[in-house]
């Protein structure tokens, strides 16, 4: 896929809710830690940050509340290299914020308390948004956590993803949220704003899940022949792209690293990062994967929402792998700092 420049220098526009999450200080029921480190988190913006610190020109457009918190979100999100000049302030909503526990989402004991109901960016629409801004990059990227949070962000996402002259590459992470669809099924709204994007990331779980569809990913396929490149994650299995030829559906499988988990917070949004990065960059397919797991891993192996990709050399090097030598490389956290730091030892 060719991905064309506009003479706007931003890669990737970014449109999404951010909020300020606080971490415990230890293991425990939310009712039992005394304390918490406060950090930032957000599917879109996460994206943004990913694609910023690996040297892409971001932006994240979005709405926050005129307080502290919002100050703290757009100062954070601005230091990874993002641009934040069409981040909006309600002087009425407040920032969302949520707290969760030490223990990873894949536990029974994992708890998260959001406070996010009339926050800010729910109140976003395509009236109180800069469209301009939001259409302005190479990419825009979505996902399915915004449509869920009001009528109004339903109605913005159909404006974004709706075809016109001049839109950009529409990239749309389903992203399903069950708790956050209480006032309509969302898996109508999802299958809609997904046909009609450019790149679609979806779990192989989550289009079960969300559309009833089993049979792997061709079956999801099957569901969804519009998007030029289909991405279906299949978890520790790896990944599968279908992306439309000249003539038919190619489809190209690339397996997942072998990884030390710490925290799976945030891996997906680091996975979709690295496969746009690529994009852009006009890597071939596998390469493609190649970039949204290495993004993935630096994910996994880091606590918190955030971390940082791996530096674009380190990426384009363990990206050229062989595959024997892509099956059997194995990561644990530190490792993106580890060729950074043996480079600086070697350094006279």
């Amino acid at each position: 896929m060719t991905v064309a420049r506009p003479s706007n220098p931003v890669d990737v526009v970014t449109l999404g809710e951010s909020m300020v999450t606080f971490l415990p200080v230890r293991p425990g029921r939310l009712a039992d830690v005394p304390s918490f480190d406060r950090a930032i988190g957000g599917a879109e913006s996460n994206v943004a940050c990913a694609l910023a610190a690996f040297g892409h020109p971001a932006r994240w457009v979005s709405r926050v509340g005129a307080d502290g918190f919002g100050d703290h979100l757009v100062e954070r999100i601005a230091a990874y290299g993002v641009d934040v000049s069409a981040v909006r302030r309600d002087p009425e909503r407040p920032t969302g914020i949520y707290f969760r526990t030490a223990g990873d989402r894949g536990t029974g004991a994992h708890e998260v308390a959001y406070y996010r109901s009339g926050s800010a960016a729910s109140a976003m629409s395509a009236r109180n948004v800069d469209l301009a801004a939001a259409r302005a990059g190479r990419v825009l990227h979505l996902s399915g956590i915004t449509a869920a949070l009001s009528r109004r962000c339903r109605e913005l996402m159909r404006e974004l993803t709706a075809p016109r002259p001049g839109r950009p590459l529409v990239s749309f992470d389903v992203n399903h949220r069950p708790g956050l669809w209480r006032d309509t099924a969302g898996s109508g709204v999802l299958l809609e704003l997904a046909r009609g994007a450019d790149i679609v990331f979806v779990g192989e779980d989550e289009a079960e899940q969300t559309w009833g569809v089993a049979g792997g990913p061709a079956a999801v396929r099957e569901l969804l022949p519009e998007p030029a490149v289909l991405v279906v994650k299949e978890g520790a299995r790896g990944a599968t792209v279908f992306e439309r030829g000249h003539h038919d559906h190619v489809a190209v499988a690339v397996p997942a690293l072998t990884v030390d988990v710490v925290a799976t917070t945030g891996a997906g949004d680091a996975f979709a990062a690295g496969f746009l990065s690529a994009t852009l960059r006009g890597l071939p397919v596998r390469d493609r994967l190649r970039h949204g797991h290495l993004f993935a891993a630096a994910a996994l192996t880091a606590p918190g929402d955030l971390a940082a990709p791996p530096a674009r050399g380190q990426a384009d090097r363990l990206a050229a792998l062989d595959d024997h030598a892509w099956g059997t490389l194995r990561l644990g956290p530190g490792w993106t700092q580890a060729e950074q730091a043996e480079e600086e030892a070697n350094t006279p």
